[in-house]
């Protein structure tokens, strides 16, 4: 009862209290407007009905339930997953969100009230115990308890401040409970993202088993490419340049399918975003950028394709680059460039990434 965690959580339920101060002034103000209304009954009624439609507003907003959440993690020592702004919140996930946010102001006032009223009676029945409070309690019978009866006042000085510490840990611990009930992810919503995460680790096994295809293969090849290399280098050294050239070629290929397997596989939410692009524009680059709002995966994704083909326009082509990113409807990535000289390896094209539709640099 007496443990910090009990007074965290009294101070996430005050947290309710400030915030529910907003509504009882505006209520108050209402109901003096209401009876110096008098005959004007309809306008008072129309004023309560906006205050009542602005004051609902809040509780179903997704910011609110980030605060909440927030809150409820840092106070209440709540298990509860950061909200994904990159999938909209449910509907019953709006309800459940305004349900915890009404109880969160419920169970903010009753301990405001504690505070507020209980709190100072146990300690003015303490002082009435010392006879410091020239009589304050006198003539306050209640029931058998006489305004004389010093003990009595110091036992209900006690109860007072039990009751208090009881009731704002019995509801600090009834929240704690009741958080990741209606701030957490519904039973829906986790078997969604538990086949989401299922999707995500095949995808990135598939790009490891292409990995050591790949890259197995390029050492196979490099190794055969060294041993004849090796044995014919003095009867033929124009085979061993020849060979010695395949090699070079492989490591390169091989480090560049490493690099970009290795960029599909990493964390998504570490990489940069299409609002970020501008680190890759250079002088030879004549970019036109529009702002667009599309999701971080995507984003993410299509930053990397236009990596891939500025780099690819840069050791490929010559003069200048033209990037333009648009997104009337669909997000539009071009990248154009003039015809270098034919490289001596055929170039590969970009790595796909997850995303709709094909891509070529």
């Amino acid at each position: 009862m007496f443990r910090a965690t009990t007074y965290r959580r009294g101070v996430f339920l005050l947290l309710g209290a400030v915030v529910l101060l907003p509504y009882t002034l505006v209520a108050v103000l209402l109901a003096q407007a209401y009876q110096a209304s008098g005959e004007n009954v309809a306008g008072a009624f129309s004023a309560g009905a906006v205050a009542l439609v602005v004051a609902a507003i809040p509780p179903f907003l997704g910011g609110t339930r980030e605060l909440e959440i927030t809150a409820a993690r840092a106070l209440l020592g709540a298990d509860l997953p950061a909200h994904d702004r990159d999938h909209p919140l449910t509907r019953e996930a709006r309800l459940r969100s305004a349900l915890w946010f009404g109880l969160h102001l419920l169970g903010g006032g009753v301990v405001a009230l504690l505070l507020m009223i209980a709190v100072p009676l146990a300690l003015l029945a303490f002082v009435e115990r010392l006879g410091l409070t020239n009589g304050a309690l006198a003539g306050t019978d209640i029931g058998p308890l006489r305004s004389d009866n010093r003990w009595g006042w110091t036992a209900v000085g006690v109860v007072l401040l039990v009751v208090s510490v009881c009731m704002t840990a019995g509801l600090g611990s009834l929240a704690a409970t009741m958080a990741p009930v209606l701030l957490g992810p519904s039973a829906a919503e986790r078997v969604a993202a538990l086949e989401a995460r299922e999707r995500q680790l095949a995808e990135r096994n598939r790009l490891a088993r292409e990995l050591h295809d790949s890259v197995g293969h390029a050492l196979t090849a490099v190794t055969l490419q060294a041993g004849a290399a090796r044995t014919v280098f003095d009867s033929d050294p124009a085979f061993a340049r020849r060979a010695l050239g395949s090699i070079e070629d492989l490591g390169r290929t091989a480090l560049e399918e490493l690099d970009a397997v290795l960029g599909l596989l990493r964390d998504d939410a570490s990489g940069p975003t299409l609002a970020d692009v501008g680190r890759l524009l250079t002088g030879e680059v004549d970019a036109e950028v529009d702002d667009v709002d599309v999701p971080a995966p995507i984003s993410r994704e299509a930053y990397r394709i236009v990596q891939e083909c500025l780099t690819n326009a840069a050791k490929h082509g010559s003069g200048r680059v033209t990037l333009r990113i648009t997104a009337p409807d669909d997000l539009v990535v071009e990248v154009a460039n003039a015809v270098g000289e034919w490289p001596r390896t055929a170039t590969r094209s970009c790595p796909r990434p997850p995303v709709a539709g094909p891509t070529w640099c």
